[in-house]
């Protein structure tokens, strides 16, 4: 809709990183707050969101140029200014992210694992939807054509330019589809949390829910082309893959966790 929001003299303000950074901040106060509960310190929260910012927006990028290569694009397109520029794939930003979280705990940052992940990830979460709006603003991650009554229809060329988003098209809006749907993620999170039955339950939750939510909300993407046919299976593109991982990460952190909470 509105890539860049406004420009001062020569630089101009993306929409995108202006909500990105928004996103962070809502994130690492919720994040905090449920913290707070489970009797953790705020600033450790805080040390460890900003890492996991930074794997996540690195991790977003690089899985992003991972599936444009094998997607056979040329190598002056996956590295241009433009496709850079782009907000990436955030299941790398998840998933990079998530990998710093068990490295820096298992470091030792005062911090336990399981609790821990409990409070983190109804902020990551928020942080997705409000991200998602970025994408709608920059026009990545784009929609199928759509003549339903709230479809949407880009005509920005820095979108077509920065994503290849159609212009003049009506589109699904499908970043608002996920926006909406990590918002519904949250809200099971913070529902799920008062009555857990073993710590790290809301974390596992988070990997089943946010998988099967992107594996639905796949259905309307425009962009799907980019990682389609793994392994033959057309229906497989980059985003259902990676969320059917989650789905199986979450339902192994659960019987695991769940198992030794039996046990003890």
């Amino acid at each position: 809709m509105h890539p860049v929001l406004f420009q001062i003299g020569s630089f101009p303000l993306g929409t995108y990183g202006l909500l990105l950074a928004i996103a962070f901040f809502a994130a690492t106060v919720l994040a905090q707050r449920q913290a707070k509960l489970d009797g953790l310190a705020p600033a450790a929260i805080s040390d460890l969101a900003i890492a996991m910012l930074i794997a996540g927006i690195l991790g977003s990028k690089l899985l992003m140029v991972i599936v444009d290569l094998i997607g056979g694009a040329p190598l002056r397109e996956v590295f241009s200014l433009g496709t850079l520029r782009a907000g990436g794939a955030i299941h790398g930003g998840v998933i990079a992210a998530t990998a710093v979280f068990f490295w820096k705990l298992r470091k030792g940052r005062g911090l336990p694992l399981r609790i821990t992940g409990d409070a983190l990830v109804p902020g990551l979460a928020l942080g997705q939807a409000i991200g998602r709006l970025g994408c709608f603003s920059a026009g990545c991650c784009y929609g199928t054509e759509s003549h339903s009554s709230w479809a949407a229809t880009f005509t920005d060329p820095i979108a077509h330019a920065f994503s290849g988003t159609p212009l003049g098209i009506p589109l699904h809006p499908v970043q608002i589809y996920n926006s909406l749907a990590n918002l519904a993620v949250m809200a099971i999170l913070l529902l799920a949390r008062p009555k857990r039955a073993f710590q790290g339950q809301v974390l596992a939750l988070y990997f089943l829910v946010e998988g099967l939510g992107r594996v639905i909300t796949e259905t309307w993407r425009g962009d799907v082309d980019r990682g389609t046919g793994w392994l033959g299976w057309a229906w497989l593109s980059t985003g259902r893959l990676t969320g059917l991982a989650f789905m199986l990460l979450g339902l192994g952190l659960w019987l695991a966790w769940n198992r030794r909470k039996e046990n003890q």
